[in-house]
């Protein structure tokens, strides 16, 4: 249904008791965009796997579009249309170059500058990240410039890798040469930020709230009912499927808080996180997914880790710590089971993507309108190698990007050649990212 009679503002948002509540895209906003309307919005998301892979059980084989997805990639093949697999690209510029130690945290450091990062546990040096010049020209149309998400508790404090920065692994993102953005893990302090009203300063209010256990979303249900009086029935469903989704997510984070609260004393568990890795990471996947739908933001990175990670994964049959294993001195065990690690994220990030897919968005989905960058800033785990990575594309870019294939370029091609392409395709214009030789012309104008 297309509503031509009626003037709803893209940015409309449901206030009550400390909630502001952004509304999907509906066809009573489309009139009322800027000249372009009904021109799908560009979206970037960036997700990013810590501490290298088993490459051979990551590369698929054959190039173009006659590829098969590798064992590794194997959970992704529902969106083989969508998808690009890039490989021969490298991060030459988290090389040591006489820095000595230190693989880690240049991997994720320079992941999304090109720079090679400085060696100190106090004073920082990088460049500004590729999301965060996505974020400052796309910034006028949203409530958030930007948001970055771990599944790890971060710190940007004190030394964590041979002498560099906690910073440096512990986010992906730059807003300057030497200011990093924390990245959030509790999905509690995520909802309240996205959700909770930028115009209210009284904190009791909100606070009194969660205590009384009331949902946010009942502080704003008298406007919802007024609003939905005014629209027709495609935009009340999606009213309705977004609001579920939102009570869906504020409940299980409440659900989360109260098992925390019953957690023996000395356990490190943050209230308000789930106690599975599995529930964690479907939390802070879901809050991704409303903030694309809602439009807080149209720029988000996602850590599944820090890098040196030393996260268990015991219900994959994996009790040991990640960082460890991962230095496997080619013992076949430890292999499978950093493979198995490697398979299980990416059957997370499916799950995700299903989710993308099925909701709707202007004349397509989520995921026909994002880019998402998948893949980490070491290949080879044992070796600390940091090309050929693993790199993935996925989404329509809104009819910019064309997947199903698989492309190869020569060794160490910058990554930064592709996250270069990637700005523009989102509309960015940029002439140089880090280390960035060009755009690809087999990317560009398809």
């Amino acid at each position: 249904m297309f509503v031509t009679k009626k003037n709803l503002s893209r940015r409309t948002l449901l206030k009550g008791a400390g909630a502001a509540v952004a509304l999907p895209l509906l066809d009573a906003m489309v009139p009322a965009l800027v000249k372009g309307a009904g021109t799908a919005v560009r979206r970037l998301g960036v997700v990013y796997h810590p501490n290298g892979v088993i490459y051979d059980q990551w590369l698929p084989t054959g190039i173009g579009k006659d590829y098969k997805l590798s064992p590794t990639l194997a959970g992704l093949e529902p969106f083989k249309d969508q998808l690009l697999v890039i490989t021969g690209l490298a991060s030459d510029t988290a090389e040591a170059l006489g820095d000595g130690g230190g693989d880690h945290s240049r991997a994720s450091g320079s992941y999304l500058t090109g720079v090679h990062i400085k060696k100190s546990d106090t004073a920082l040096e990088n460049g500004i990240s590729m999301d965060q010049i996505a974020a400052k020209h796309l910034e006028s149309d949203t409530q958030l410039s930007s948001l970055q998400l771990a599944s790890d508790d971060n710190s940007l404090m004190g030394s964590c890798d041979l002498g560099y920065s906690c910073a440096y692994s512990s986010t992906l993102s730059w807003l300057t040469p030497t200011l990093p953005l924390m990245a959030e893990n509790n999905p509690r302090v995520l909802f309240e930020r996205m959700f909770g009203s930028s115009d209210s300063t009284d904190a009791q209010v909100r606070a009194a709230r969660l205590q009384q256990d009331k949902s946010l979303l009942d502080s704003v249900n008298a406007r919802v009912n007024q609003l939905q009086k005014k629209l027709g029935k495609s935009d009340n469903r999606k009213v309705d499927d977004y609001l579920t989704s939102l009570r869906d997510v504020e409940r299980r984070i409440q659900k989360a808080e109260e098992q925390s609260a019953k957690e023996v004393t000395g356990i490190p568990q943050p209230a308000g996180i789930p106690d599975t890795f599995e529930a964690h990471v479907g939390l802070l996947y879901d809050l991704q997914l409303l903030a694309y739908q809602s439009d807080l933001t149209r720029v988000i990175t996602f850590m599944y880790g820090r890098e040196q990670t030393g996260r268990p994964y015991p219900q994959i049959g994996v009790p040991e710590p990640h960082h460890p294993i991962t230095h496997h001195q080619n013992d076949p065990v430890k292999m499978e089971k950093c493979t198995r690690i490697q398979r299980h994220h990416i059957k997370l990030f499916a799950e995700y993507l299903e989710k993308l897919r099925k909701t709707p968005d202007g004349d397509g989905s989520l995921l026909d309108h994002m880019i998402i960058l998948y893949g980490g800033g070491i290949s080879n785990s044992d070796r600390h190698t940091h090309g050929p990575l693993p790199t993935l594309v996925l989404g329509g870019g809104s009819g910019t990007l064309k997947g199903g294939r698989h492309v190869v370029y020569p060794e160490h091609t910058p990554l930064t050649n592709l996250q270069l392409t990637l700005l523009n395709k989102l509309g960015v214009p940029r002439e140089k990212l880090g280390d960035s030789t060009g755009q690809f012309a087999e990317l560009a104008g398809v």
